[in-house]
């Protein structure tokens, strides 16, 4: 099969996902077509079953912000003509959708039939496209879309909650490549981050208000009280200088690394003790999955599709929303408790298990099929 993948290039979970799931099919034999504006972060790279195509957006004086979505449907509708693509998967639905449904009317104009599958991952979905201003748009791009899938149950819930949308939706969990997570890495490198008698709290995220990144230091400041604690920090966003500022308040900055951005997150979670994950909202919760796969227990908020990840006392203890101190005791209770932090561990991977890429990548496959016989 010959399929267009469109998705965000960057470091947020939609397009890793993306990125993962077009890998796994190319190494399955499809020939896939990552279709977007720079390469993305995790495509190292390309084969003679991957391929990249930019899509360049011209600059004109006379349009103040420079028409993405028009760019786009062009690349496609050119790509798909050229590759000879059977099938368009998007992740997002604005602006990718939309722009989606526009190259498979171009294409029908010549006689060319494509499925569009549409992902969605949450955030198209929770903040942007629940704004009155954006509200028409995803509402016709989800229900043009042939077949409609989304991360979690709970997506799906808020979908249809803010949407009237006509489509089914189809809810294909995100997943991990457990095949990465064999840790190789020796006591050296752990060294490096934290002394022997600490233990090693992470956060990743793309530090926006909505990952409540004062939270996280918040309650590892309380762990850090009664047990000595490095906290890895690991993004990059607009929420970061305010937490610098915190930690200096607090007088642990030098207890706290910022790492920026990352490739190799596996590197850092493989020494990590705890996952700190206390969002406001989370369709689904990958970087909670990552941490799991290395066999670090999540304290987590209880909000979104981070329950259908991190189960309850088995893999991690769940909060609600803002609950500082709850959070900040169910830490030091796992940490405090080497026979329960080592449990808690075994079960995080063991849960992580089950998200393996191998189970999920047939259940697209199967999507794909279905998105055939609509079209």
């Amino acid at each position: 099969m010959k399929i267009g993948i469109v998705c965000y290039p960057t470091f947020g979970g939609s397009g890793v996902v993306a990125t993962e799931l077009g890998i796994a099919l190319g190494n399955r034999g499809h020939e896939v077509h990552f279709i977007t504006y720079k390469q993305p972060v995790r495509l190292a790279l390309l084969s003679s079953n991957i391929h990249f195509h930019e899509v360049h957006v011209p600059t004109y004086p006379l349009f103040h912000y420079q028409p993405y979505e028009l760019a786009l449907s062009s690349k496609l509708v050119d790509m798909v003509k050229l590759h000879k693509i059977e099938l368009l998967h998007v992740h997002y639905a604005i602006p990718h959708a939309y722009a989606g449904y526009m190259a498979k009317q171009m294409l029908a104009e010549e006689g060319i039939s494509i499925p569009m599958v549409t992902t969605l991952h949450g955030t198209d979905i929770t903040l942007v496209g629940s704004h009155p201003f954006y509200k028409p748009a995803v509402t016709f791009s989800i229900n043009k879309s042939d077949v409609v899938t989304s991360v979690s149950q709970s997506l799906k819930e808020d979908t249809l909650r803010l949407f009237d949308v006509k489509n089914d939706i189809h809810v294909v969990p995100n997943f991990i490549d457990m095949s990465k997570y064999k840790s190789k890495f020796t006591d050296c490198q752990r060294s490096m981050m934290a002394d022997e008698d600490e233990k090693i709290i992470t956060h990743i995220s793309n530090f926006r208000k909505v990952k409540r990144i004062k939270d996280v230091i918040r309650i590892f400041n309380e762990v850090q009280k009664k047990i000595p604690a490095k906290l890895l920090m690991i993004g990059e966003g607009p929420e970061k200088e305010g937490a610098e500022l915190l930690c200096k308040e607090l007088g642990i900055a030098e207890k706290v690394l910022y790492l920026g951005n990352s490739n190799e997150i596996d590197r850092i979670l493989c020494f990590s003790d705890l996952f700190l994950l206390p969002s406001e909202t989370e369709s689904f919760g990958l970087v909670a999955l990552e941490a799991m796969a290395n066999s670090a227990p999540v304290i987590s908020s209880d909000t979104g599709g981070i329950p259908e990840v991190n189960k309850q006392g088995i893999t991690g203890f769940l909060s609600k929303v803002g609950d500082v101190e709850e959070m900040s005791r169910n830490a030091l209770k796992l940490l405090s408790d080497e026979k329960m932090l080592k449990q808690f561990k075994q079960n995080a991977r063991e849960e992580a298990e089950k998200f393996d890429i191998e189970k999920i990548v047939p259940l697209y496959e199967e999507i794909y099929q279905k998105a055939f016989t609509i079209a």
